[in-house]
């Protein structure tokens, strides 16, 4: 028995919630999304909740029972408060700066890292903090994570990209005996 997939997914004022076979479409204030339920998961809207329920016991519909849930619970918060994340941005001489809607990273490279922002993806930079916000939880967590990746923290001197509150933890390097 699902715990996750038997909860409804409430739906506050504003959110318009269509579901047209396996197709489910959220519309909100700050955005539409859509998703394609599996075959053996099916939605219903009654008054302000979604029910998801299975067409059979198996362990793979059992499993996409509670993730079809999730999914478009991610979806109505998403349409009505949005995510975000925060990197910070570490090291003697790195910047960050917007430049037309790109993202320019100088991280001691010889030349700077550009990063083009999928569509739905918003940037934004306040000194070593870049911000990542959208609709979307899976684009801005893979935003993010892509970013993270054109310079890791390493744990000598710290610098590189962290997430904002993240803990790298730091090694004592080699000393002369």
């Amino acid at each position: 028995m699902s715990r996750v997939g038997n909860k409804a997914v409430q739906v506050p004022q504003g959110v318009n919630v269509s579901v047209d076979g396996p197709r489910v479409v959220v519309k909100g204030p700050k955005g539409e999304m859509a998703w394609t339920l599996p075959e053996t998961i099916s939605a219903s809207v009654e008054k302000n909740e979604i029910s998801f329920k299975r067409s059979a016991d198996t362990r793979l519909s059992r499993s996409l029972h509670g993730l079809s849930r999730n999914l478009v619970n991610n979806m109505v918060v998403g349409v009505v408060q949005g995510y975000s994340k925060e990197l910070v941005v570490e090291g003697v001489g790195f910047k960050v700066e917007l430049q037309g809607g790109k993202l320019v990273l100088a991280l001691g490279y010889s030349s700077p890292v550009q990063y083009q922002p999928p569509q739905g993806i918003k940037l934004a930079v306040a000194g070593n903090v870049i911000t990542i916000s959208g609709v979307d939880k899976a684009l801005v967590g893979d935003a993010a994570a892509h970013i993270k990746t054109f310079y890791p923290p390493e744990p000598y001197k710290g610098k590189g990209i962290r997430y904002k509150g993240e803990h790298v933890r730091r090694k004592v390097g080699k000393t002369v005996q």
